[in-house]
């Protein structure tokens, strides 16, 4: 396995300014990506948490997905008065969601030995998984290649109401069908027997889609010492409640000091994917259906955005006191209910949540909080050895592809595959035609406007003329070299699919089923990976 850091084209603005520490974006933030983190143990050591009630629910969850004695042990030195965490998470998507959730977890799982060794302290490696979010459509579907071309296997099991995914319960029927259709897009190999059995028995085992995705990450990352925690389970409320009646006294503040900065970032030209409407409270409340509804703050009533329900903030108060499991975060509050429950040493962050964490430096102060250091997750693009191979025949290097696409190059090439410059006899013709033309056009305008104007319309159909046979001219000559152009083809999809990055399409699993869980597991320990670098091409 080899690595090589590039430098990422059309990077968001905001991250890279943050990664490189630039003077503008860093007021925003409490502390540095890639150093404080001395200054931050001494942070967080001023502050209690609920260490035991925490160790204790995360050791009955993580048993119950079959987690191993590794993870178990690392939860036990969470009781420890001087341990810390390095923390990160995702949404429970399907077969683990896209490749970038593994990239998060085996980053976290870097940073976290790190800094254990570096400063002599228990840092425990912790995947948040956010099973409160609902939106099922963004994670209930995976991509592979059928008949070289990107196909999006979908789980068709919409629920009839905004449920959280640790909420809604999996229909195995269309679970397992939906898994051997997937399981037909790739080609069997030594691993696939293996890793389809592997994972037909945890779906069997599994209730909800948190449970699945825990259990499938359990089975990529088993001895590790990955500590898993599903964020909207009811324990877990539980523990919360005293945070949440905080985040009811502070809503105010909390949502203004967020909505100035974001102002602020966007009139400084930052471009943040963020959108925030008067009177938000950033809190949901669970319905009776069990529906999600977001919460806003009108005439002195939470009410539901569109009316589903009205409460006074007494009674909010008695919801957080007796019943926390009806209550969650949005994208604002998440990251202040994970600071309360937490002695984070280092939050593992995609670019998007760079982003939106970048607004959060006042809410935080609002609730006396510091946001911890946010370091950038590993970035990775990853080349098997077919790709390889194929990049070797076609003279092609794997950088320029991630950074420009094929479909230029493809081009170029299939037109100096003919002797005679097709692009260039075509225009020599049409110009040829128009002078050779031009006579007739001449004299027509002698005889009558009509007839001028027919003879332009004629010109105009002999050009056309000339395109359609350019365009056949081009479809024989792509039938002729087909086997080349299906190279270039599969080296696009696998390198650059949808004009994006590899780790934000595909799924982890159709390189597991080539190579094994090992793939991912050897990064964790691979010593030429540094938080600092944008990007790694990861040739397998």
């Amino acid at each position: 396995m080899q690595m090589k850091s590039i430098q990422l084209k059309n990077k968001n603005w905001l991250n890279k300014e943050y990664r490189t520490q630039d003077t503008n974006i860093m007021p925003f933030f409490h502390y540095h990506p890639f150093q404080d983190f001395d200054r931050r143990v001494a942070d967080v050591k001023k502050r209690e948490y609920k260490r035991q009630e925490l160790s204790e629910l995360l050791t009955e969850m993580n048993r119950n997905w079959g987690a191993s004695e590794e993870t178990l042990a690392q939860i036990t030195r969470l009781k420890e008065k001087d341990s810390m965490v390095v923390i990160g998470g995702q949404q429970a998507g399907l077969l683990t969601g896209p490749i970038y959730s593994i990239n998060k977890v085996i980053s976290i799982l870097r940073l976290a030995k790190e800094q254990e060794e570096k400063l002599h302290i228990p840092v425990i490696p912790v995947f948040w998984i956010a099973g409160e979010d609902h939106d099922f459509d963004e994670v209930n579907h995976v991509f592979s290649l059928r008949e070289k071309r990107l196909y999006k296997h979908t789980m068709h099991d919409y629920p009839f109401v905004k449920k959280s995914l640790s909420d809604l319960s999996i229909d195995h029927e269309k679970a397992e069908t939906w898994l051997k259709g997937f399981l037909n897009d790739l080609q069997e190999t030594n691993y696939t027997k293996k890793w389809f059995e592997e994972t037909l028995m945890s779906l069997k085992a599994s209730e909800t889609y948190t449970d699945f995705f825990a259990r499938l990450i359990f089975r990529i990352f088993p001895s590790q010492g990955l500590v898993l925690m599903d964020a909207h389970a009811p324990e877990v409320r539980q523990v919360e409640s005293d945070y949440f009646a905080q985040m009811i006294d502070q809503h105010q503040t909390i949502h203004t000091t967020s909505y100035e900065t974001l102002q602020h970032l966007q009139q400084k030209g930052y471009e943040i994917p963020l959108e925030m409407e008067e009177g938000e409270t950033n809190l949901f409340y669970r319905g009776q259906s069990g529906e999600r509804i977001l919460l806003k703050y009108q005439h002195d009533q939470w009410i539901g955005k569109h009316d589903e329900v009205s409460l006074s903030t007494e009674e909010m108060h008695a919801i957080a006191r007796k019943q926390p499991e009806a209550l969650s975060n949005n994208v604002i509050t998440r990251p202040l209910m994970q600071e309360l429950l937490f002695p984070t040493l280092a939050f593992v962050a995609g670019d998007g949540e760079i982003n939106y964490w970048a607004t959060l430096k006042r809410s935080f102060e609002a609730l006396d909080l510091y946001m911890p250091p946010i370091v950038p997750r590993l970035s990775l693009t990853y080349v098997t050895g077919r790709i390889q191979k194929l990049l070797e025949s076609r003279v092609l290097d794997a950088e320029e592809v991630i950074h420009e696409g094929l479909e230029h190059v493809k081009t170029n090439w299939l037109v100096a595959q003919s002797s005679v410059p097709v692009a260039t006899l075509f225009e020599q013709v049409k110009q040829s035609m128009a002078q050779v033309h031009l006579p007739l056009q001449n004299y027509a305008a002698t005889v009558g406007t009509d007839l001028e104007q027919l003879s332009q319309k004629n010109l105009h159909y002999i050009t056309k003329q000339l395109d359609y046979l350019k365009q056949k001219t081009y479809q024989k000559l792509e039938d002729k070299y087909k086997h080349e152009l299906d190279q270039f083809d599969e080296i696009s999809f696998a390198l650059k699919p949808q004009q994006g990055l590899q780790e934000r399409v595909y799924n982890p699993y159709f390189l597991i089923n080539e190579y094994g869980y090992d793939c991912f597991r050897q990064l964790v320990e691979a010593t030429s990976l540094s938080f600092e670098q944008e990007h790694y091409i990861v040739y397998l």
